[in-house]
């Protein structure tokens, strides 16, 4: 008899997304020596963090979901990040 493959319902489905190579290669740069597999592993964990950060603030019932200080913080990191 044949094996019976197991279905992963929960199997997560990737997508592509292109960024800038100087982008690439600075996030290379950062994440040299600190663990991270890859530039997508990285990417991927930068983006959770800044949406669960928004969606901590609509939880708590935020009409404005970025105050200042977070709008500052953000055009900070796309800047560092490559992005004007």
């Amino acid at each position: 008899m044949g094996k019976i493959k197991k279905e992963n319902i929960n199997k997560i489905k990737y997508g592509t997304v292109s960024l800038p190579l100087p982008l690439i290669n600075k996030i290379k740069g950062k994440i040299e020596g600190t663990g991270m597999p890859s530039v997508s592993a990285y990417v991927a964990f930068v983006l959770r963090n800044i949406l669960s950060s928004v969606e901590t603030k609509k939880i708590n019932g935020n009409k404005n979901l970025f105050s200042e200080e977070d709008k500052r913080d953000l055009k900070s990191r796309l800047k560092y990040l490559g992005y004007e």
